[in-house]
């Protein structure tokens, strides 16, 4: 079996560090150190740490299953659902400690990093639009039960999220979610 490259190593030790400690609270020895590797190595992969921290978002964006949201075998407001389902799943996978990495690294280097800021917030506007494109297929099927606009419900959607999961983060519990999903119910039929 081939042996992971070590740039492979180093996103996924990364991965794990930045969910558990923050940006700020790991550095670059220490992700070396978790992923086996030599310091020195680090530097032929990634220019920095934001740029190693871009990488792992980027990755971590694909693990959040945006394609569930094109899944045409599922009507719209099932698929959706579905979706936030597995969001779920996932944090409680962990006890609800790590929280969404969009969120943390949003939350700790908004102001610090503008790359990261800037990644952030493109995969925040990617997600939301898909959001949006369900919620569309939704109001065309009849199952939306809000007259807000698409757009501005898939907004709030995504912040409710992120705030929900937040607060799970901190009360280390699944009652934001279940709230969240309440109040999901009550604007989507289906």
């Amino acid at each position: 079996m081939p042996r992971p490259s070590v740039r492979e190593q180093l996103v996924e030790a990364a991965a794990d560090c930045f969910q558990e400690r923050g940006f700020n609270g790991i550095g670059v020895q220490e992700i070396t150190r978790t992923a086996g590797v030599p310091k020195g190595s680090f530097y032929n992969h990634f220019p920095s740490k934001e740029a190693l921290a871009v990488e792992v978002m980027n990755r971590y964006a694909v693990a959040r299953r945006p394609d569930m949201l094109e899944d045409r075998t599922l009507a719209p407001a099932p698929r959706l659902r579905a979706h936030f389902r597995f969001l779920a799943e996932d944090l409680e996978r962990f006890d609800f400690a790590r929280g969404c990495l969009f969120g943390n690294f949003g939350a700790e280097l908004s102001t610090q990093s503008a790359e990261v800021r800037g990644q952030v917030e493109a995969a925040l506007e990617n997600w939301t639009a898909k959001v949006t494109a369900v919620l569309e297929e939704c109001r065309a099927a009849g199952t939306l039960k809000s007259t807000l606009d698409s757009a501005s419900l898939a907004n709030f959607l995504v912040n409710a999220w992120e705030g929900a999961v937040l607060r799970s983060k901190v009360t280390r519990s699944r009652q934001s979610l279940d709230d969240f999903f309440a109040l999901f119910d009550s604007l989507v039929d289906g």
